[in-house]
């Protein structure tokens, strides 16, 4: 088996718990997004536009539809024998073997996959966030400053900054301090939780990591402060495209909400960098101000007799007559009676809803999720419909 230069080891075990009834049984990975895609697509057409063909695939919590999903990569280019994809889930099977118990055991765990291929850098993604990027570009970065990890980083508003690992960052783009998560930043440089890492370096730190009972085992947690603290070279590659982190309803709302501005920032229908999928249907269409369709992205395969406005409506979706659907996600498949109102929700995929049902309200901000397989009858009160 040749060396390969740089291979990716993909996150993809989280629960998703800020996703609430979405990701019961659900890898958040694997969630459905922008009317055709799960999630995990765009990190892995990521991957194939940059030219890296190996990849490893953590996986954990409910992974079924995920592995199922995956397959053997072909959409990805990634059905090769001299690398390819290769799904990893955590050894718990063997003698004396546990979960992932954050995400530097996740890759720890899994040196030897990793050994196989005696690269000479690693690139650590995850697959929760939505996004184009040119990793190869990143890998320049790393290569031209001599750094031992380069962390991709993007400004984000500062009520968000909280919610990721801030940096600061010299004129020369050195890192010079981070802080997981802080509940009150001094910085609103988020890292994007992507990694290049020269992989000498990286392996002396996941050992002395997990040999730290102290220790969370994680990047952001532990990794990438001990390597701060031994003054090791931390470098910044400064994102300038659209990213979203969709590890929250309101982010996984807002970020299928922003494929319907008239020149949306992230182009689905961008023929130089498209995102491959299973699915075979094509991308989705910003519908016009026609007939009872506005402003929405509709899939084909749906079946509308009602008005929809601002939404995204996936494959499968069957609506009934005198329904109207407002700034909503409607996922695979899902079955929307008669005379419905649905305003600012989610609707997960295989949903029934029942005729004569008022979802939410267009007087409240907050955005209503019914779960997969969920069955909502004109009995259900709207608070008895989860609003995060």
């Amino acid at each position: 088996m040749g060396r390969k230069e740089m291979i990716a080891m993909l996150l993809a075990g989280g629960e998703g718990k800020r996703l609430g009834v979405l990701t019961k049984d659900l890898a958040k990975p694997a969630v459905p997004f922008g009317g055709k895609y799960r999630i995990i697509d765009f990190t892995l057409s990521n991957c194939m536009h940059s030219g890296i063909d190996t990849v490893g695939v953590l996986t954990q919590y409910q992974p079924l539809v995920l592995n199922t999903h995956l397959g053997i990569g072909s959409p990805w280019g990634m059905d090769r024998r001299d690398g390819g994809m290769a799904v990893l889930p955590p050894y718990v099977k063997q003698k004396g073997g546990m979960w992932y118990k954050g995400t530097a055991n996740a890759i720890y765990q899994n040196m030897g996959f990793i050994d196989r291929f005696d690269p000479e850098y690693v690139l650590v993604i995850s697959g929760d966030h939505i996004y184009k990027m040119d990793y190869d570009l990143m890998l320049r970065e790393h290569k031209r400053t001599g750094a031992d990890v380069t962390i991709a980083g993007i400004e984000v508003g500062w009520k968000e900054a909280s919610r990721f690992g801030v940096m600061h960052v010299s004129g020369d783009g050195k890192i010079t301090s981070f802080e997981e998560k802080p509940k009150v930043p001094t910085s609103n440089l988020a890292s994007m939780g992507i990694y290049i890492f020269s992989w000498t370096v990286l392996q002396q730190y996941l050992i002395r990591d997990e040999a730290n009972r102290l220790s969370g085992n994680d990047f952001g947690k532990d990794i990438i402060p001990a390597m701060l603290q031994d003054n090791m070279h931390l470098h910044s590659y400064q994102f300038q495209g659209y990213w979203k982190d969709v590890g929250t309803i309101e982010s996984l709302w807002e970020a299928n909400m922003d494929l319907l501005a008239e020149k949306p920032a992230l182009d689905l229908n961008d023929r130089q960098w498209r995102i491959y999928s299973v699915n075979p249907n094509r991308p989705g269409h910003v519908a016009g101000p026609e007939a009872d369709i506005v402003s929405s992205l509709v899939t084909e395969g749906c079946v509308v007799e009602g008005r929809v406005e601002r939404s995204v409506l996936f494959h499968g979706v069957q609506c009934g007559a005198n329904t109207r659907i407002d700034d909503s996600v409607i996922m695979p498949n899902v079955r929307i009676g008669r005379g419905v109102r649905i305003y600012r929700a989610i609707v997960g995929e295989g949903a029934i809803i029942g005729d004569g049902v008022t979802i939410g309200s267009p007087d409240v901000q907050t955005i209503t999720v019914i779960g997969s397989d969920e069955c909502v009858t004109a009995s259900h009160s709207l608070q008895e419909v989860e609003q995060p």
